[in-house]
């Protein structure tokens, strides 16, 4: 699309791509005065970038088309290039297929009757009904933080483990989730084998119809797409024996964030062409098109047209749209995925027991720095 673009509106732009933590490859540009123009980021490097480097981004007229930009000081200064959201995903057609029955989410938010409907598939001949993304990103950035994120003060909760106060393992949310994730984890195809499974096998199987359930994203949309998927699909809240409401709510929200370089480094003219650009994505028929059908991204703002969204993406539309969204908690450590994912993945295969597995959060959390916001 940056060709494309370069081409119809005679602006040069060039993509750049990294493997290193977000920190440390904008922190190498900083150092050699040589800042990208805009740069796409989470909202937790936003919040610790913009003070010295971002531009002030108040006075665009996309600002008043979301609820997803970021502020810091005072200023808007991150624009949301979309809405994502973390739950169950559903194929509602290879369910019905065995139950005989319409699939109806909403009675399926226990943990209880979540259970009961896996024993029916099994009762009918789907012999493993889940899947679980061995993944150190889908396990310790998106499962085990909605730990964090459905506490009810979340701040108060991460400074406990940080302070090494938090019991952890009697904690009710880290029982209701880790209940859940047991059942996830006794119908897995791949129980034998969890952490060899491949995600691309993973989504296969989810998308054809031989697995009717798997912890994700609206995200995992552009590796199920590869294959014959379902149409009947979509994403549920994480069941859970719970009556704090949490189980009637995805969490999520903005989803990657740009800001334009505020330095002397990039010039007046540079910056309005990055504005024109993101003003391109908000309000022009192409720029729409290329977010929420090229990318399959649901848009962040009003104005956008959605009715091209793919299934997981509509899904999680509805329930922005209804106000039933946790929020991120967009403040983790950089190496809280990777540490805590690792952790994850040894409960995941058995190689340690969930008072284990919880000890090992709370050793992280004890020995790590909270980002500062």
């Amino acid at each position: 699309m940056a060709e494309e673009y370069s081409k119809t509106k005679g602006v040069n732009v060039e993509i750049y791509y990294s493997n290193d933590t977000v920190a440390a490859h904008m922190a190498t540009k900083y150092s050699a005065n040589d800042p990208y123009t805009i740069s796409m980021v989470d909202a937790k490097d936003v919040y610790s970038l913009a003070e010295e480097h971002a531009a002030d981004l108040s006075n665009e007229k996309w600002v008043a088309n979301t609820d997803y930009a970021i502020s810091v000081g005072g200023k808007v200064v991150g624009f949301p290039v979309c809405v994502e959201a973390r739950g169950v995903i559903y194929n509602a057609e290879a369910i019905e297929a065995v139950t005989g029955k319409e699939f109806k989410p909403e009675e399926y938010k226990t943990l209880d009757a979540f259970q009961g409907l896996l024993d029916e598939l099994v009762a009918g001949g789907m012999e493993t009904p889940t899947g679980i993304m061995k993944e150190d990103w889908s396990l310790g950035a998106h499962f085990l933080c909605e730990v964090y994120e459905e506490q009810p003060d979340v701040e108060a909760y991460i400074s406990a483990l940080h302070a090494g106060t938090a019991d952890l393992a009697n904690n009710p949310k880290w029982t209701a989730k880790m209940d859940t994730f047991d059942a996830l984890k006794k119908y897995n195809y791949a129980a034998g084998s969890p952490v060899a499974a491949e995600r691309e096998v993973t989504e296969q199987k989810l998308a054809e119809g031989e697995i009717a359930f798997m912890f994700g994203g609206n995200w995992d949309w552009s590796v199920i797409n590869a294959y014959e998927y379902s149409e009947k699909m979509g994403m549920m809240p994480v069941p859970q024996n719970t009556d704090d409401g949490a189980n009637e709510k995805l969490v999520g929200g903005g989803s990657k964030y740009m800001f334009i370089d505020s330095s002397e480094n990039t010039s007046d003219e540079q910056r309005q062409a990055a504005k024109d650009f993101l003003n391109w994505i908000v309000f022009e028929a192409d720029g729409n098109a290329f977010l929420t059908e090229q990318c399959a991204l649901v848009p962040a703002f009003s104005n956008v047209n959605a009715e091209a969204l793919d299934p997981l993406s509509a899904s999680v539309k509805k329930y922005a749209d209804e106000g039933k969204l946790i929020d991120n908690y967009n403040y983790f450590p950089d190496d809280h995925l990777s540490k805590c994912g690792a952790s994850f993945q040894k409960y995941l295969a058995d190689q340690i027991d969930r008072a284990g597995f919880a000890a090992e959060i709370e050793e992280y959390w004890k020995n790590t720095t909270p980002v500062e916001h």
